[in-house]
């Protein structure tokens, strides 16, 4: 996770929220275009046309709506000549799960195959299981659709040879890394060491001290204890977009059709000023862009409830000299 952002495919990287950051690291790889996926998704380079994508590292995350207007903003940067990055928090989930469902789309590969694509460039490639399921729910029932609508719209056949082709050799360098062990297809046994860090071990091998105790006492003799195991991490809440201070929060996305017709709300910020009126324009601006998808109704989180101003008990009122 920390050894840098990988190429999985020409003109298509994943990576972390830490290489997402590093400007040397991206004018190396000669990043154009980021899809930045986690809870708190926004603009960090100028430069870099952004589509920010507001979605929780949680099974119960619909990510499979986002993967028409993840599909457009790729392939069209690719077809452009440009680099893309893919990136979450970790970089082995919500980043790998796009990029899977962008494989897919654009090659003849299942969801299973695509994910080795995937993690013979990036090692750590490890979706939740929720993710595994809205893959394997997206073959079944949109993957033929998706392929047409990606056809009709980008007719170009620059990429169709060379991407099936580099998929080919890498599902072959796949079955030659697991034999050596030098991946993992995150189906390792409990208590068994994986290769990667991916799988999980047994808890029986956890250890769990009670508080206050010290080393070199004996656990007690009396009766059976069982280890104390720590509640689980409730999932991350969404957040919405940084907000204007002068338009409430259901107005921050444009009205106006954008680039694919989805049920997701996006908005487009240009690179003009502060004051500049928002626009839409095409798919691939000429200039810097950035797009933050919202969640569909129903899915975005409650603001609080504002509290009311406290009353002061006294006034204290000014004359002028």
């Amino acid at each position: 996770m920390g050894n840098g952002m990988n190429k999985v495919l020409p003109g298509l990287y994943v990576g972390n929220y830490r290489d997402s950051k590093d400007a040397a690291q991206l004018d190396r790889y000669e990043i154009t275009h980021i899809v930045a996926i986690h809870d708190a998704a926004r603009r960090l380079h100028p430069d870099k046309h952004y589509l920010c994508v507001l979605a929780s590292d949680s099974p119960e995350q619909n990510l499979s709506q986002f993967f028409p207007l993840c599909n457009d903003f790729i392939h069209a940067a690719r077809l452009r000549g440009g680099n893309v990055l893919i990136h979450c928090l970790a970089g082995m989930s919500r980043s790998v799960t796009v990029a899977v469902a962008y494989i897919m789309s654009v090659t003849s590969l299942n969801w299973k195959e695509a994910l080795k694509v995937v993690r013979v460039g990036r090692a750590v490639a490890n979706p939740n299981l929720g993710f595994l399921k809205q893959l394997h729910e997206f073959e079944e029932s949109r993957l033929a659709d998706e392929r047409r609508r990606l056809k009709e719209r980008y007719p170009s056949v620059a990429l169709v040879d060379s991407d099936e082709e580099q998929c080919q050799l890498l599902l072959v360098s796949y079955q030659s890394l697991i034999l050596s062990r030098d991946i993992c297809d995150g189906q390792c046994a409990y208590g068994q060491v994986c290769p990667t860090g991916l799988c999980r071990v047994s808890s029986k091998s956890r250890i769990f001290r009670r508080k206050g105790s010290q080393k070199g006492t004996s656990p007690p003799t009396s009766g059976r204890s069982s280890p104390r195991v720590l509640p689980p991490t409730p999932p991350a809440r969404l957040r919405s977009c940084p907000s204007s201070a002068s338009l409430p929060a259901s107005l921050l996305a444009d009205d106006s059709p954008g680039p694919h017709r989805s049920a997701s709300r996006l908005s487009m910020l240009s690179d003009a000023g502060a004051g500049a009126r928002p626009r839409t324009t095409p798919l691939m601006p000429h200039a810097a862009s950035t797009w933050r998808v919202r969640e569909r109704a129903g899915s975005a989180p409650v603001s609080p409830r504002a509290s009311p101003p406290a009353t002061p008990r006294h006034s204290w009122r000014l004359k002028k000299s």
